[in-house]
């Protein structure tokens, strides 16, 4: 049985990810037109063309330029793809290279990467800037695939496999809770386990949580329909004054890509197809306001992250034993245990995948849905700042922590402890949640 391992990758294991990850960002735009890769401004999107390009400027500027003291493939690059010097809205406007252009500019910093991998011992800070910017691409990969849905696109030409012809379906709806007891719990990540982890994760440290009951899988589509058809948009009550206020802007009744047709039947949006409304799979796209105002309706609450990775790691019989680094254990997540990396085209049913099972109970808290928590994104005591100060830091208090991946996301970057973060506003991301009792 493969274990998952998030220890070191060797230079061979660095160069296969190097060319997953570059031929991913390859296929996601390989079937756009010149004109959809460079689409109309819209806030929450980048254009495609300056983002690809932005993903290979990124590499080079951390693996080959910081650490191997390369000079720049192009002596335009920082002006082009520097995401913290660039305005969002300036990106439409500047001096692009071509597609063909850029496209070069991809392969040769890929190809420039692994002759430095392939060389004789290559040193364990390239290593680790080799590794970070690939996380980083798997990230843009996520959201090049968000924005094909945002702006109606078809999908991605590589998800049109055989793969969604096994798709596993769940035997019956799960509902329920599971009681988990109150400790005292180490949140975060371990310092003396020498894993690849972000600066936000650093390091493990104890928090007090009480007892709580959280449920056994995410809100399905038909438990969020329930909230909307009682009228849950159009009731103040059950949002809090910034969720109101965000509902009222944007005269929203319901998920964004949900819509009726002629018979009064709800209809989902996935890419550029519509679909009646799946029962049992998982609400998406619905942002933190949502989701708390839905807590709300049915008096429930969002899980802190603190509570949601005690239920995703650690262990009734022992509450003080190791964490686990996902929630079954240490095999890799394949998809008997997590629906990641594009494997299922979208979402599979909330109660599929009983293998995911945590200790507690808990289904697929690794993939199909990046899980809402009530918690602000804030830094862990003593956390200090890495190389790429950017990434973490300047979003701490304005954002809210997700949980556990999604369908999209690629397994070799999650881990119980993996912290995503967004306004709480986006509903463009790939994102659901779970609930807890009062």
């Amino acid at each position: 049985m493969t274990q998952f391992n998030n220890t070191n990758p060797t230079a061979e294991e660095l160069i296969e990810w190097v060319i997953d990850a570059r031929q991913r960002t390859f296929d996601l735009i390989a079937d756009l037109s010149d004109q959809q890769i460079m689409s109309p401004y819209l806030s929450i999107v980048n254009p495609l063309l300056w983002e690809i390009g932005h993903v290979a400027w990124f590499q080079e500027k951390w693996a080959l330029r910081e650490s191997c003291r390369h000079k720049p493939i192009r002596e335009d690059a920082d002006e082009l793809w520097d995401s913290i010097a660039i305005a969002h809205q300036t990106r439409w406007h500047l001096p692009l290279p071509s597609r063909d252009q850029t496209l070069d500019y991809l392969r040769k910093v890929r190809d420039r990467v692994i002759e430095q991998l392939e060389g004789e011992d290559p040193s364990s800070e390239l290593c680790y800037f080799v590794r970070y910017t690939v996380h980083h691409e798997d990230m843009h990969n996520e959201a090049f695939t968000y924005t094909r849905q945002t702006l109606a696109y078809s999908p991605p030409q590589f998800l049109n496999s055989d793969v969604h012809h096994q798709i596993p379906n769940g035997e019956e709806p799960l509902s329920g809770d599971v009681l988990v007891p109150g400790t005292t719990f180490t949140l975060g990540a371990n310092n003396a386990d020498q894993l690849f982890v972000f600066d936000n994760e650093k390091w493990a440290h104890s928090v007090a949580v009480r007892p709580f009951s959280i449920a056994l899988a995410v809100v399905t589509q038909t438990e969020f329909m329930a909230f909307v058809e009682e009228g849950g948009y159009h009731r103040r009550e059950f949002w809090c004054s910034e969720g109101w206020e965000w509902r009222e802007s944007e005269d929203a009744a319901h998920p964004v890509y949900w819509k009726k047709n002629g018979n009064g039947d709800w209809l989902r949006r996935h890419f550029d197809q519509w679909y009646s409304l799946e029962p049992h799979l998982p609400v998406i796209h619905v942002n933190w306001y949502e989701a708390n105002a839905y807590c709300r309706w049915a008096k429930r609450r969002l899980p802190t992250e603190a509570e949601w990775e005690m239920a995703a790691s650690t262990d009734p019989a022992d509450l003080d034993q190791s964490k686990r680094v996902l929630p079954w254990g240490s095999e890799a997540p394949d998809f008997s245990r997590a629906n990641t990396d594009w494997r299922a085209m979208g979402c599979i049913d909330a109660s599929a995948l009983p293998d995911s099972d945590s200790a507690f109970g808990c289904r697929q808290m690794i993939g199909n849905v990046w899980e809402w928590t009530s918690s602000v994104f804030l830094p862990y005591p003593g956390f200090e700042i890495d190389s790429y100060k950017e990434y973490s830091e300047p979003w701490f208090e304005t954002r809210k922590v997700l949980r556990g991946g999604c369908w999209v996301t690629r397994s070799r970057m999650l881990r119980n402890t993996w912290r995503n973060f967004y306004p709480p506003d986006r509903r463009d991301v790939l994102a659901g949640f779970r609930t807890c009792a009062l």
